[in-house]
């Protein structure tokens, strides 16, 4: 039985998606791919749970430093900052950003979704994102621009990146009586499992 590729992931519509009311439209694209909505809310997130959503860890850190270093180096710039400075620096714009205004949080459901929610949201830097994804359709937010401005990549919508984020952020954001679960009956038309 396949059952067990069945696995939950985090969504958030950021402040500006909400804003931009492009809430509807976001939601239609999981819908469209056969995943399943679990649970839905809206929220004005809190310092405390932006600390927790931001968390620090080698493997953020030492991404985030390069993507930095690499988008800077393109424009002829050297960083002298630390992977761990710059990473510090880029949290606290995010957590800034995150409690700007209302989000909508979400957990979805299905085959994959954990990978198959993020090639719906598409890359973060929405420049290059392809057309089809969430962000390649809605911005052109670059790092560039970030970085110009001092601040984080306004791109819309969050996806959790693997298993051990989706499981602590779905946490985070949702106690477990918040969390419905039911039956899909378009899975078994899709998957016939």
């Amino acid at each position: 039985m396949v059952k067990y590729l069945i696995e939950k992931t985090f969504i958030a519509v950021k402040h500006d998606g909400v804003q931009r009311g492009l809430v509807g439209e976001i939601l239609k694209r999981f819908e469209q791919r056969g995943l399943k909505l679990v649970a839905l809310k809206m929220v004005l997130p809190t310092e405390e749970v932006a600390d927790k959503h931001y968390v620090l860890t080698p493997a953020f850190i030492q991404k985030l430093g390069e993507n930095t270093r690499r988008a800077a180096k393109e424009k002829g710039v050297e960083l002298t900052e630390t992977n761990e400075e710059i990473a510090t620096r880029v949290r606290n714009w995010n957590m800034k950003y995150l409690t700007e205004g209302p989000v909508v949080a979400m957990i979805w459901e299905g085959f994959h979704a954990i990978e198959i929610g993020r090639k719906i949201v598409g890359p973060a830097e929405s420049k290059g994102a392809p057309i089809g994804t969430i962000r390649g359709d809605f911005s052109v937010e670059s790092y560039a621009m970030a970085d110009n401005l001092k601040r984080p990549l306004r791109n819309l919508v969050h996806a959790s990146g693997n298993k051990e984020e989706a499981e602590n952020e779905i946490a985070l954001w949702f106690k477990p009586e918040e969390i419905f679960s039911w039956d899909i009956q378009h899975w078994k038309v899709m998957h016939k499992y």
